[in-house]
C-alpha cells in the first residue's frame, strides 16, 4: 500500500508469527525513540496535514476526535516550547497509541480511485 500513508509491509510481517516476534521489539524500540509518545502525540498526528486526501479525511473526524487531536498539539507545542518532555505518566502508551485517522484516509483513497474510474469510464454505444 502506498499514497498518504507511505509504503508498507506491516500486513506481510503480521502474517509471519516469526518476522513479527523479532521484529515487534524493534519497532517499540524505535517508536519510543523517535519521541512523539514523550510529548502525548499518538501516530497519526504526525500525517503530512497539507495533502489534500488527508485534509479530507480530517474534515471526517468525530467532533471528540477533533479535539482531542487538536489539545494534542497544543499540549505537544507547549512542551517543545519549554524545551522538556511530559512528565512520563502524561507519555502515551504503547497501548493508547491507536490509529485514529488511517481508516478516513482509507476510505478517502478509495473513494478518489473509484471516482477515478468513473470518471474515465469509455461508454461505446451499441
Amino acid at each position: 500500500m502506498s499514497g498518504p500513508l507511505g509504503p508498507s509491509l506491516a500486513p506481510y510481517v503480521r502474517s509471519s508469527r516469526t518476522l513479527s516476534k523479532w521484529l515487534k521489539p524493534v519497532a517499540t524500540w524505535y517508536a519510543n525513540l523517535s519521541g512523539y509518545r514523550k510529548v502525548g502525540l499518538v501516530y497519526d498526528d504526525l500525517l503530512v496535514e497539507e495533502r489534500p486526501d488527508v485534509q479530507r479525511a480530517l474534515s471526517r473526524l468525530t467532533p471528540r476526535e477533533a479535539y482531542d487531536r487538536a489539545y494534542r498539539f497544543k499540549r505537544a507545542s507547549h512542551a517543545s516550547v519549554l524545551h522538556k518532555d511530559l512528565p512520563q505518566s502524561e507519555w502515551t502508551k504503547p497501548e493508547e497509541d491507536v490509529r485514529y485517522l488511517k481508516p478516513h484516509v482509507l476510505e478517502v483513497v478509495k473513494e478518489d480511485q473509484e471516482r477515478h474510474v468513473w470518471d474515465t469510464i469509455n461508454v461505446a454505444r451499441k
